[in-house]
């Protein structure tokens, strides 16, 4: 009597999508996309060039939005964070979630996200801003903040970049401090920068007593 077969199952037009962009997603999140070919990512999933192509019909520059537009999807959700508990653990968890991401795309993080590609474009650059203004909705929304004035934007946007830049630069240093240190200096800035601007700002000067209470 011979051994059963595996039964083959095809995978679904979605399931298949899904394969090709995490086979993208992996090559990305350690090289550029101008070294990564179509042909890499079909030997990266295990099927043929015109499959891919057949998902992707606009080649290379389609795929990489996909695959730009599913990272930024995973990113937004590193800040999705239950308003429970002191705002600052919120914000800590929140970084964790993030700068696991960094470390998972490793070198690819700045081609991925930072811009700075030939592939680059205008909608691509409009993936990475909408990273940008989700996390700082989220912010504010931990913040308790509805209608935020211009210097508390300015602060958390700002806020924002210092966390993109100093990622960047923590790949740079082969992830030194540890990213609990990171983290936990980051959150610290977080509470300096909103310091200097509550001088100026009294609204952002309620946001940092809150805070003091909180910790």
């Amino acid at each position: 009597m011979s051994s059963a077969t595996p039964a083959y199952r095809r995978l679904s037009v979605e399931e298949r999508r899904r394969q090709l962009l995490d086979a993208a997603l992996a090559l990305f999140a350690h090289r550029t996309p101008e070294d990564v070919s179509l042909d890499d990512v079909a030997e990266q999933a295990g099927v043929s060039r015109p499959l891919v192509y057949r998902y992707f019909p606009g080649g290379k520059q389609q795929l990489y939005e996909a695959a730009l537009r599913s990272a930024a999807e995973e990113l937004q959700q590193c800040f999705e964070e239950p308003h429970e508990g002191p705002l600052l653990r919120r914000f800590s968890s929140a970084l964790d979630r993030y700068l696991a991401f960094v470390d998972q795309h490793d070198a690819g993080f700045s081609a991925l996200l930072q811009g700075g590609s030939v592939v680059e474009t205008s909608r691509t650059t409009a993936i990475v801003d909408g990273v940008r203004r989700a996390a700082a909705d989220n912010i504010l929304s931990h913040l308790e903040v509805t209608s935020p004035g211009p210097r508390l934007r300015m602060t958390v946007r700002m806020w924002i970049t210092a966390v993109e830049a100093a990622s960047l630069i923590w790949l740079d240093e082969d992830k030194q401090p540890p990213a609990i240190e990171l983290r936990d200096w980051l959150v610290e800035q977080f509470v300096a920068v909103l310091s200097v601007t509550a001088r100026r700002d009294p609204q952002t000067d309620e946001l940092v007593r809150v805070l003091a209470e909180d910790v």
